[in-house]
């Protein structure tokens, strides 16, 4: 059973999450796809991952139209909105823009409530810094939506920790996750202070592209260099590559919930075994050796 982390007093996240960036790619029907969910919770994944724009603007009202209330329940439910896509579901966006002005946010969790069937969402993050963020401005959406109840908890994602600091400090309350791109190949987090101010703040990151987006199974030396090591070590310790990669995010002390992207419940099961893997510090620098080609200066 997945682990879960408190990160506040109103909302506790499980430790592995699922997004469904990719949901209608997945092939899966309706009732293949609610079958799935129910799955994942029951493996402790209760943490689903949203966005108003993923699938073009269908997968939270997909999403809302199968899952029965009585398994919302059990889930956190978490979606991001900023991001104005051209699309054919939103015919009034000639340009793709950022928008986090306090009239978008409102109006982006309404429709994301509407959408979803639910009466609240578990947490809300703006999915892209902007430009032109009015710090002051969100927060008053921000504070106005945690006093609603429309939405229990807030965050950021993709944010520097300067944008963090500017936006927390006109906050009364925390911010409660930063979701960023952390993998065994990507870790720029850790040598620009983001994952330095997530532990300062005891604000867990959610980490996208767990796996580096499948680039961990391509071509390239860096790419083989890892996987040769998360092979090895999986070999030593009996369990398999993609635990290894999980559990080397999760060892870092700021507490990374690495969101799973995967439609099939056979990956999902064995991704979930990850929690329960804790790498020695010897393999921790073995795999980050073989990401950077060299050892630690």
């Amino acid at each position: 059973m997945v682990s879960k982390l408190n990160l506040s007093e109103r909302l506790s996240l499980s430790r592995l999450s699922l997004g469904v960036w990719r949901m209608n790619q997945w092939n899966l029907s309706n009732e293949a796809l609610r079958a799935l969910f129910e799955c994942v919770v029951e493996l402790g994944i209760t943490t689903i991952d949203h966005a108003d724009i993923y699938g073009g603007y269908t997968c939270e009202e997909r999403f809302g139209a199968i899952v029965p209330s009585s398994l919302r329940q059990k889930m956190q439910l978490v979606t991001k909105c900023g991001i104005k896509l051209v699309s054919p579901n939103r015919p009034e966006h000639r340009l793709k823009t950022y928008d986090i002005s306090a009239k978008h946010i409102l109006a982006s969790v309404d429709t994301s409530l509407k959408n979803l069937r639910t009466d609240y969402l578990d947490a809300l993050l703006l999915h892209r810094p902007n430009p032109l963020m009015n710090a002051d401005e969100i927060a008053e959406a921000f504070t106005a939506l945690r006093k609603s109840g429309k939405v229990l908890e807030l965050g950021v994602s993709n944010f520097t920790p300067s944008q963090v600091s500017l936006l927390q400090s006109r906050l009364s309350f925390k911010l409660i996750t930063n979701q960023i791109e952390f993998s065994v190949l990507h870790l720029a987090p850790m040598y620009d202070g983001t994952l330095d101010q997530a532990q300062e703040r005891a604000m867990p990151p959610m980490a996208w592209s767990p796996l580096a987006g499948g680039r961990l199974f391509g071509e390239g030396e860096q790419a083989w260099r890892v996987r040769s090591e998360l092979l090895s070590i999986a070999n030593e310790l009996g369990r398999s590559l993609e635990q290894v990669a999980l559990a080397w995010i999760m060892k870092h002390p700021s507490k990374p919930m690495p969101i799973l992207g995967s439609g099939k419940l056979e990956r999902l099961k064995d991704a979930a075994n990850a929690d329960s893997l804790a790498l020695s510090d010897e393999h921790w620098f073995r795999i980050l050796r073989a990401s950077t080609g060299g050892d630690v200066p």
